[in-house]
């Protein structure tokens, strides 16, 4: 049987930089997206503004996002975005961003999935190869997070070995605390979740299901000491 394969990173590449000609950029971002789609790549958010006028600043926040590459729906119990990992994560950061930035104690869930089986769109065959991820990092934004994190690569033998790397890897951006059950990372909030998701697409490159969870806490008026923010 020959192997089937995910586009590769070249057509992102040509889409991001402009080597592409005009008319093949619009096509290299759709086929970053049925890429997408095709391994069930997308994220659940719910954020918690805690101020008395939360819904204003949350559907401010919803209304100003940029929305190219993805769909956004957002239901009572959180937001949905799915398309490709870089254009997920730019939307997940600004979200939570614009939130934070409005002030007071925020706390946002996101969960990120790549994969499958548990994907209700995703019918991944098991000769498939997963191409190598190019996830830009976002730059940090000045606002200091706390969190805490969890990392699921699903249906393989060594899951810890992928785990404790996926930590190793968050140590070079984030500081790195174990705690019960989860792992701690402090620092800007756009470092914090941006090794989350480095992780996660990083684990997708050979876990064919990979899920990651993070708690994220801005402004909290019972936080920590603040942690020196580690040097890139």
């Amino acid at each position: 049987m020959t192997p089937t394969t995910t586009p590769d990173a070249a057509t992102d590449a040509a889409a991001d930089t402009g080597t592409g000609t005009a008319s093949s950029a619009p096509a290299a971002h759709d086929d970053r997206r049925t890429r997408a789609a095709a391994l069930g790549v997308g994220a659940r958010v719910s954020v918690h503004p805690h101020r008395d006028d939360f819904a204003p600043v949350l559907l401010a926040a919803l209304d100003a996002l940029d929305r190219t590459g993805v769909d956004v729906v957002t239901d009572d119990v959180s937001t949905l975005v799915r398309g490709p990992e870089p254009d997920v994560l730019r939307t997940v950061v600004a979200l939570v961003t614009a939130v934070a930035r409005a002030g007071g104690h925020v706390v946002a869930h996101v969960h990120l999935s790549r994969g499958c089986p548990g994907e209700v769109a995703c019918d991944l065959g098991d000769d498939v190869v997963l191409a190598p991820v190019d996830l830009p990092l976002p730059a940090p934004v000045g606002l200091p997070a706390s969190a805490h994190w969890a990392l699921y690569p699903l249906g393989v033998d060594g899951h810890l070995d992928a785990v404790l790397a996926a930590v190793e890897e968050a140590g070079t951006r984030v500081r790195v605390t174990p705690e019960h059950y989860v792992t701690r990372l402090d620092g800007d909030l756009a470092d914090v979740l941006g090794a989350v998701a480095l992780a996660w697409a990083r684990t997708g490159e050979h876990v064919r299901h990979v899920v990651t969870h993070v708690t994220v806490s801005v402004g909290s008026p019972s936080a920590a000491p603040a942690h020196v923010a580690v040097t890139r």
